[in-house]
This record gives C-alpha cells, sequence and structure tokens, in this order.
C-alpha cells in the first residue's frame, strides 16, 4: 500500500493570488470569457445502443430500441457541441489527450439524464466535469480561471443608457484631476 506523498486534492488547493504562489511560480490561466469560437472536433466516441429490457416468462430480454438510440445519440451530439463552446473549450483545443475525458463527459452526462443512471453513473459525471475543469474545484485543479468581459459590461451598460459612456468620461476626468496635486506630482 502506497504512503505519503501528494494526491489529487491533498491538502489545501494553491492560492494563485498568494506570495507563496507567486514565489512557486503558481499561476492561473485565464480562459476567455465568451467562450472557445473554434472548429468543433468531431464526436470521438462510436454510437452507444439502447436496449428496451423487459421480462417474458420470467427470463429478461434486451431488444434494441432504435428511437431511443437515435436521441441519445442526438442528445450527446448536442452536448458535445455545448461543451466545446465553453471557455474551458479554450484550452482542451490544445490538449487533445483531454477530449476523450470530454467525450465521456458528454456519454456520462446524457446517461444521467435518463432512468437508466445509477448513483455511480452520477458520481462519474462529476469527476469527469472536475477532470475536464467544469467545476469550480475542476478550474483550480487545472490551473485555469475565467476571465472577466470587462468590456462586456460596459457595453451592456452603454447599450442601455447612451449617456453612460459620456459620463463615464467625466468620472474618469474628475479621479484623473483628483489625483494631481497643486505642485504637479501625483498624489
Amino acid at each position: 500500500m502506497t504512503k505519503g506523498g501528494a494526491r489529487n486534492r491533498s491538502g489545501p488547493s494553491a492560492d494563485p493570488t498568494s506570495g507563496r504562489s507567486d514565489r512557486r511560480g503558481v499561476k492561473l490561466t485565464a480562459l476567455p470569457a465568451e467562450g472557445y469560437r473554434g472548429e468543433v472536433p468531431e464526436f470521438p466516441l462510436t454510437k452507444v445502443t439502447v436496449y428496451d429490457e423487459y421480462y417474458e416468462d420470467k427470463q429478461r430480454v434486451r431488444v434494441p430500441d432504435e428511437g431511443a438510440t437515435e436521441a441519445r445519440w442526438e442528445r450527446e451530439i448536442f452536448l458535445w457541441e455545448w461543451a466545446w463552446s465553453t471557455p474551458q473549450a479554450c484550452a482542451w483545443a490544445n490538449e487533445r489527450w483531454r477530449w476523450h475525458a470530454v467525450a465521456m463527459w458528454v456519454r456520462t452526462s446524457a446517461l444521467c439524464e435518463s432512468a437508466e443512471a445509477t448513483a455511480a453513473d452520477k458520481n462519474s459525471l462529476h469527476r469527469f466535469a472536475d477532470q475536464i475543469g467544469l467545476t469550480p474545484a475542476g478550474l483550480r485543479e487545472n490551473g485555469w480561471a475565467i476571465a472577466v468581459d470587462e468590456l462586456a459590461d460596459k457595453r451592456a451598460s452603454s447599450a442601455k443608457d447612451p449617456r453612460a459612456d459620456s459620463r463615464a468620461a467625466a468620472r474618469e476626468m474628475k479621479s484623473r484631476m483628483s489625483a494631481v496635486t497643486t505642485d504637479g506630482a501625483g498624489a
């Protein structure tokens, strides 16, 4: 049995804003809030057959359900495309080795939406989400942070009130003016 040593999630996670993390070179990779805009790769898994199960004369009978199989496949493709629109996909695009884990999250997610899902399926869904960075803990574990899109907030407020730009410019000018003293040195 293994003893000691670092393990996934053992101890407190590194705080990228601390001085110690700064000295150790721990930095977060900023992912764009608007998400991934590149080409979505082809879903790497094959179509899974969904079966209709019932009992006949105390024997379990499994019959392929073509409609349910097609519906599951369509859901998986939808989830795959959604996943590739997230900020995390910007990191996955450069790490092909993660694509299978993303695909397994998609497949498990579609399964967990069905009545067939077990507690183990739901547990593995959460673990896959952590591995690919779709949870706050997964983001930290991967060293990622979603960048705040401050310009989008300003654009949204400007679109609502056309006077917002002139008020913002006036506030900025006022703050610049208050930072200058009479002798010309900054405050």
